[in-house]
C-alpha cells in the first residue's frame, strides 16, 4: 500500500491506495504520525479512501488511535470517498461514529478548515 501526504493550510491529506491490512495499516500509520504530535501545526486530517479496496480490524484501529489523538487537540478527522465494501465495514463496525466520513476529498476538507479548502482549491484548478 502507498499513502503519500499533502498538506493544505492547516489540513493533512492522506491518499491511501491498496488493502489497509496489517502491511497497510503501517503505512497509514506512519503517514498519519508527524501529524499526530501534540503541539502540531496540523488542524486537521483527511484520509482520501477512495483507492482503498479493504480495510482489516488493524487499519481501523490506526484511524481510532488517530482520531483519539487528534480530539485529544481539539482537532479533526475525516475520511473521504469510501469504496462500497469500505463502507460497508465502516457501517458494521459502527466506525462512522469515530471519524468524519465524506462523499470527496473537498467536502472533508471543508467541513475541517476553511483556509485549508482556499489552498486546496487554488492547488486544485494548477
Amino acid at each position: 500500500m502507498q499513502c503519500p501526504t499533502h498538506a493544505y493550510a492547516d489540513v493533512l491529506v492522506a491518499t491511501a491506495n491498496g488493502r489497509i491490512d496489517f502491511a497497510g495499516a503501517q503505512v497509514l500509520e506512519g503517514a498519519l504520525a508527524p501529524a499526530l504530535a501534540p503541539d502540531g501545526p496540523v488542524r486537521g486530517i483527511v484520509i482520501d479512501l477512495a483507492g482503498v479496496d479493504y480495510i482489516s480490524s488493524v487499519g481501523l484501529r490506526v484511524l481510532m488511535v488517530a482520531a483519539k489523538a487528534m480530539r485529544a487537540r481539539k482537532a479533526s478527522i475525516a475520511v473521504a470517498s469510501l469504496q462500497p465494501v469500505v463502507a460497508e465495514i465502516f457501517e458494521i463496525s459502527r466506525f462512522h461514529h469515530v471519524v468524519d466520513v465524506r462523499g470527496s476529498v473537498r467536502d472533508a476538507i471543508a467541513a475541517v478548515s476553511p483556509e485549508a479548502l482556499v489552498a486546496y482549491d487554488r492547488m486544485d484548478r494548477r
